[in-house]
């Protein structure tokens, strides 16, 4: 049997085109009634559909006065489904979506039906990444530091963090892009140490490199990125914090580096407001928490104008993020 792949990214549909395609499902919403054109009520739902683009688009499913059936059909429909659509990309309140009308039934697709991945590649070579990581670990003066970080990046971990996505998605929701968030965020830093040499460059790069570790488990890995249940509960500042703390007891570290690398790693959020338990404290934390929100912020402002260029001859379109026009040319 002939696998069914991918035909047309999320990021590149517009208005009018026909659908025949496979999406991962993000999130369902629960089924509501409409009023039926030829008479009386029908029943619709609603699914949030993503794919390797990184993007989400709305499909909404209209289906007859049937009601047991439409709903026969929702419940088919579980977490991580990959789906093959048949319908027609419109417009609504500015946004596009995905609308199909019975008969136009939807199918969930077996893992032996398709072929296709849903989380985008990695936007650089890995294993450089990774070499460079090790490089910056082992210019760390502290030999006891240095040998702290590189027992946890040369353990256990070491494969997943090459690997794992920076965020679920807005900026580094691809495969590698923690690591390569993790980098861009010591460059910054040691800018920052040029400029300001009275700053703490081993505490610094070691914050820099642990500061998202957390993620590790905030995030999973199916057809698609999501939050873990430990991801929702707790997040990754908490469980960051819970990981570095049980690595600190067992190094040989002395117990004022132990709490400013903890200080780093929980006030690296910048503010309360943010989700941070304690705001920084001492320069090292500034500078962290602006070399993180320049590297997550420039990452997403610059993905938004490279897909949207592709997409439109406009000079200028709205981001809803920002709530305001970005410049494309």
């Amino acid at each position: 049997m002939e696998k069914l792949t991918k035909k047309q990214l999320i990021n590149t549909l517009k208005q009018g085109d026909q659908i025949n395609d496979i999406f991962v499902l993000k999130n369902k919403k629960s089924l509501s009634s409409y009023r039926h054109r030829e008479g009386g009520e029908g029943y619709f739902f609603t699914l949030t559909l993503s794919d390797s683009s990184g993007k989400n688009i709305e499909y909404k499913y209209w289906g007859g006065r049937d009601e047991e059936k439409v709903k026969e059909t929702f419940a088919l429909i579980k977490s991580d489904s990959v789906i093959l659509i048949n319908g027609k990309v419109e417009t609504y309140k500015e946004r596009l979506e995905i609308h199909s009308n019975e008969p136009n039934i939807l199918r969930i697709l077996a893992p032996e039906e398709y072929e296709a991945e849903f989380i985008m590649a990695a936007k650089k070579d890995i294993e450089q990444m990774y070499s460079n990581l090790l490089l910056k670990i082992n210019s760390i003066q502290n030999d006891s530091l240095k040998r702290f970080l590189l027992d946890i990046f040369e353990g256990d971990l070491k494969e997943k963090f090459k690997k794992h996505p920076g965020a679920m998605m807005i900026h580094n929701n691809w495969v590698g892009g923690l690591l390569q968030h993790t980098l861009e965020i010591i460059e910054y830093c040691e800018t920052s140490i040029k400029l300001n040499p009275e700053l703490d460059r081993d505490l610094l790069l070691a914050g820099a490199t642990l500061h998202d570790i957390g993620k590790l488990e905030e995030l999973e890995i199916t057809s698609r990125i999501k939050f873990s249940r430990k991801g929702h509960l707790l997040g990754h500042l908490t469980m960051g914090a819970i990981f570095l703390s049980e690595k600190l007891k067992e190094s040989e570290l002395d117990e004022l580096l132990k709490e400013k690398l903890l200080h780093l790693l929980i006030s690296n959020h910048g503010k309360l407001e943010f989700g941070s338990p304690k705001e920084p404290m001492i320069p090292e934390a500034i500078v962290l928490y602006y070399a993180d929100e320049l590297s997550s912020k420039l990452s997403e402002i610059i993905e938004f104008i490279k897909e949207n260029r592709e997409i439109t001859d406009e000079d200028f379109v709205f981001n809803y993020r920002k709530k305001g026009n970005i410049f494309l040319k």
